[in-house]
């Protein structure tokens, strides 16, 4: 028994000590990004850019579509969700798949902005270093207005203005809410989701972007059926 408690020991103390390793190479990481560019100073440099965004030029609805469908809770927790983290936790080991992230927009603007879209452990623990560099550095709606900003619809178009521009011919601001909701749920995989590439995927993720904002309480089940309508 003694053996034992001694060799769950050493491997607890091994697991620690390469745990440690990890964040400290991940925020070494993560300093190393912050001082070749601040965050205002990236945002400045976003903004700068002819086919950005501001969030008062973009259609209030495809926002709240993109906080219900993405991170619920975004106006209501920091640059980490435990929250999620848990419900993404619990969701992989019942389906041993990584079917959930749990990543917060927050985190998302950090990797879209500062890092790879590599999946490593590394990326993820600088990736959330950064996220609360932001959160210090910027209010939530400057966040949001960044990630949509930043984000990838497929067929090359990068941020919604690009997006909306190409796919609808539209401005952001007057996307109506078919479009604004398919939009929305396109950046989860681009690849997947471009309203030209899988008309049907994409249709079948909108309708998950409907489902959340009813169950958030954006809209009503008669508000989803009445958008749906619209592509008729």
């Amino acid at each position: 028994m003694k053996v034992i408690k001694k060799i769950v020991i050493v491997i607890f103390l091994i697991g620690l000590f390469i745990g440690a390793i990890i964040i400290y190479k991940g925020y070494t990481i993560y300093k190393t990004a912050l001082n070749e560019i601040s965050v205002k100073d990236k945002l400045e440099e976003l903004r700068e850019h002819e086919n950005y965004a501001r969030i008062e030029d973009i259609s209030d609805f495809y926002l709240d579509a993109v906080v219900a469908v993405e991170d619920h809770r975004f106006y209501k927790h920091g640059a980490v969700d435990p929250i999620a983290i848990m419900r993404a936790v619990w969701t992989n080991v019942k389906s041993f798949k990584l079917k959930e992230g749990g990543s917060t927009i927050t985190q998302q603007v950090a990797k879209n902005i500062y890092f790879t879209q590599e999946k490593t452990a590394l990326r993820k623990i600088s990736e959330i270093f950064m996220a609360y560099e932001i959160e210090r550095q910027c209010d939530k709606d400057t966040i949001l207005e960044m990630y949509v900003n930043t984000s990838f619809f497929g067929k090359g178009y990068y941020g919604i203005k690009e997006a909306s521009e190409g796919y609808y011919d539209k401005a952001p601001i007057d996307m109506n809410k078919y479009e604004g909701s398919m939009l929305a749920g396109v950046p989860n995989a681009p690849s997947i989701y471009a309203p030209t590439k899988n008309p049907d995927l994409a249709s079948q993720r909108q309708r998950q972007v409907l489902d959340k904002m009813v169950k958030y309480e954006y809209i009503t089940d008669k508000e989803k059926d009445e958008i749906l309508s619209m592509k008729e």
